[in-house]
């Protein structure tokens, strides 16, 4: 009875526990992969702002050239860059939504530096394009475009070490995950192990146990059966001899003697005739079922 409850108990836990552990690997995995993500997002942002960063430069190289030789082939540079700016801000705008206010408010600077810069590149390049070569390298030389860039460089650095922190932050936590899977997967397969073991020898345990159960009965119904055939060869013989023999016994003296004996002994011959011949029937009736 032992057995069998601890039977009944065990099978439901083990299959409650790998539901369990199913949903733990599960949950950690989403954890993992929700700091791998984090991680991918950072390493994005920190290509996003190297990208502005060459824009701003691209468009001030473009601008050198061309104020230097009047060749509008070194306009190229400047030109890529403009068309690429904006979707290159738009990308950074949306790495940096679920930052802090400080690096959102940082990036809007940014931004407002990059139109200030490309609107003093235009600006000279629009004096050159008209033939005022002198006027334009004197707006170059008033360092305004100088200013804007060094302040480019200051936020576009302030953002990359905030974001760097931010990977440093995201990949320790990544791999914080991993171990905790790592470490949640050796405890809960040990345990699981142990368990299945626990079952399986309760369950060979039961299986001997019943065998042995099995080979008693079997032993137990031998015997019995040993027993039958003796009590039925008996029947079929010696008892069988002497019902007939009482049978006979009482019938001739009811027959022969009846009219000699009192009414009380009459009614013993025949109570002795009919107890014989309901035991002929019960004997009949044993050594048939044998026979079956």
């Amino acid at each position: 009875m032992i057995r069998k409850a601890a039977l009944q108990i065990g099978v439901p836990a083990l299959l409650a526990f790998i539901a369990w552990n199913a949903y733990l690997g599960v949950d950690h995995l989403k954890r993992v992969q929700k700091s791998a993500a984090l991680t991918l997002e950072s390493s994005a942002i920190q290509a996003e702002l190297s990208g502005v960063l060459k824009d701003a430069t691209d468009m001030e190289a473009g601008q050198h050239g061309y104020l230097l030789t009047g060749n509008p082939a070194y306009l190229q540079p400047y030109i890529d860059a403009k068309g690429r700016i904006e979707t290159d801000f738009a990308s950074l705008r949306a790495g940096l939504a679920n930052r802090t206010r400080r690096e959102q408010s940082l990036e809007s600077q940014l931004e407002s530096l990059a139109r200030s810069k490309q609107g003093e590149i235009e600006r000279s390049i629009s004096l050159r394009q008209r033939g005022y070569r002198r006027r334009s390298f004197q707006l170059v030389d008033t360092n305004e475009g100088k200013d804007y860039m060094d302040e480019i460089r200051r936020i576009v650095s302030s953002l990359s070490a905030a974001e760097s922190g931010n990977f440093a932050r995201f990949d320790a936590q990544r791999i914080a995950a991993l171990k905790n899977v790592l470490s949640v997967t050796i405890v809960s397969n040990a345990v699981l192990l142990a368990l299945a073991a626990s079952l399986f020898w309760l369950t060979r345990r039961h299986e001997r146990l019943l065998a042995e159960e099995a080979s008693q009965s079997r032993t137990e119904l031998a015997v019995r059966d040993l027993q039958l055939e003796k009590l039925t060869s008996a029947l079929s013989g010696q008892a069988r001899s002497n019902i007939v023999a009482i049978n006979m016994n009482s019938r001739l003296l009811l027959e022969n003697y009846g009219d000699f004996l009192p009414w009380q002994g009459h009614e013993y011959a025949e109570q002795m005739n009919e107890a014989a011949v309901q035991m002929e029937l019960l004997r009949q009736d044993l050594v048939s079922s044998r026979a079956c």
